[in-house]
Parts: structure tokens; C-alpha cells; sequence
């Protein structure tokens, strides 16, 4: 890498810690700029998902106080969301490359159609919600709900980092009645598990794979961006937020579909 081009990627790793430690979706920042300095499409994932690990380590602690109540959910979603990424880590390093390059701007377009369309499913399914219905409680076909969706998010985080976030924030929000920032705290927590157990079945499994440099500049940047992300991002509107992550989302699809 020139000079240049180290500076860009610490630069996307300190947006993506930012990004990611508010709504999620910093891959769509780094993982072009990955492939811009000329990494292939499975070693950037690779090495982006251990980059991430310490601004996603610096989000969670940054929205702790937003945990409150919810240690409960999360002990029920951990393992489902540690499970996914187990699976989707083992399709990334077995699945061929070209199946990678196909999927992935899929992917990443159903993330953004989902975010940009949530506030109308939420109003829909509040509008459906018996108004005398218990806000605190969360029934049977609700739980298998978010697990599956714990599972699923998690399994495509693994895969591919990028808008996990935003789908998880998508699928708990039309399920949870929570406000965006304290869904936002127990997506960082989910995330961060994650990406931790992701990057280490990649370092076991396919250390070879891994371009230390540039997960290593991701992981300075993002550390440095999930700390002023969690500070800042608690104080933003929730619209602002969501416009950010729909522009971002479409552009990385017209990235991966020129390159």
C-alpha cells in the first residue's frame, strides 16, 4: 500500500467504528475502500471483520447505560447470534469466491430496502397492536421471532459484514418496542459477538487469508470512531441516521456491481 492508501483505509476505520457504534452499516465504508487498494472481495471481508472488532468492542461500552433492562434478551440472543456466526464464517471460507461476488450486492440491497421502509412497517404493526396490549411482554411467536432473526443476522454477519447492523436493527425493531438508541445498544452488543467469534474462526481456520495490514489500520481507525460514534450518535436523529445508511447502502451496491 502507498501512503495514500493507508491513510484512506485507517480513514474508512475510523468512519466505520463511527457508523457502526450508531446504526451499523461501516462496512459499506471500509470494504470499498478495501478493495480499492487492491485486496480480493473474501480477503477484505476477512480482514475488515477483525478490524471492526475493537470499534465494535468501543460502541457497546459507549451505549452501556442504553442496556439497561434488556441483560434478559440479550442472554437469549447471544447464542443464537454466536451460532449464525459460526455458519456464515463456514460458508464464507467454503462457499467459491464467485458465489461471494453474486450474493453479497443482494444483500446488501435488501439491507437498505429494509431500512428505508421500517418506519412504515412499524407504523402498520403499531397500528395493528391492540392498544390495552402489555408493552414489557414478549410472547412465544415474538421470541422464536428474535431468535430466528439473531440466528439469520448473525449468520450473514459472519458471511458478510456489511449492513448487519442495519438488518438487526430492522428485524428487532419491527419485533421489540424499543426506541432506535436502545436498539442500537443491543445490536452493538450482538454485533461485537459477532464479528469476535467470526474473526477468530478466520484467524484459526484461514490465517493465511488475512492482510494484517490493513485489519490492523481498520482496527486503529475503528477503535478511535466507535468511541466518538457512541458519544455523538446517542444525540442524532434517528431520520438523519437512516437517510445516511440508505445513501451509504447505495452506494456500496453500485461498487460491487461495477467492480
Amino acid at each position: 500500500m502507498t501512503g495514500w492508501e493507508v491513510l484512506a483505509v485507517a480513514a474508512a476505520g475510523l468512519a466505520a467504528g463511527g457508523i457502526n457504534a450508531v446504526v451499523g452499516s461501516g462496512t459499506l465504508v471500509t470494504f470499498p475502500v478495501l478493495l480499492a487498494v487492491g485486496l480480493p472481495p473474501v480477503t477484505a471481508t476477512i480482514s475488515n471483520s477483525l478490524g471492526l472488532v475493537p470499534g465494535n468492542l468501543a460502541g457497546a461500552f459507549g451505549y452501556r447505560r442504553e442496556l439497561s433492562g434488556q441483560r434478559g434478551l440479550l442472554l437469549r440472543l447471544l447464542p443464537a447470534s454466536v451460532l449464525g456466526a459460526i455458519t456464515g464464517s463456514f460458508l464464507l471460507l467454503h462457499l467459491p469466491a464467485r458465489a461471494f461476488e453474486v450474493v453479497v450486492p443482494v444483500l446488501v440491497g435488501l439491507a437498505v430496502v429494509l431500512v428505508a421502509v421500517q418506519p412504515v412497517l412499524q407504523r402498520e404493526l403499531a397500528r395493528r397492536r391492540p392498544a390495552t396490549a402489555p408493552p414489557a411482554r414478549i410472547g412465544p411467536g415474538r421470541w422464536a421471532g428474535l431468535v430466528a432473526g439473531a440466528y439469520a443476522t448473525g449468520s450473514y454477519g459472519g458471511y458478510f459484514a456489511a449492513s448487519q447492523g442495519v438488518l438487526q436493527v430492522g428485524v428487532f425493531g419491527l419485533l421489540l418496542r424499543e426506541s432506535l438508541q436502545r436498539l442500537n445498544a443491543l445490536k452493538n452488543v450482538l454485533t461485537l459477538a459477532v464479528n469476535a467469534v467470526a474473526a477468530g474462526a478466520y484467524v484459526v481456520v484461514a490465517g493465511d487469508r488475512v492482510d494484517w495490514r490493513a485489519a490492523g489500520l481498520v482496527a486503529a481507525g475503528s477503535l478511535l470512531g466507535g468511541y466518538v460514534g457512541a458519544r455523538s450518535g446517542r444525540r442524532l436523529p434517528s431520520g438523519v441516521l437512516r437517510a445516511a445508511i440508505v445513501v451509504l447502502g447505495c452506494v456500496a451496491v453500485g461498487v460491487l456491481l461495477t467492480r
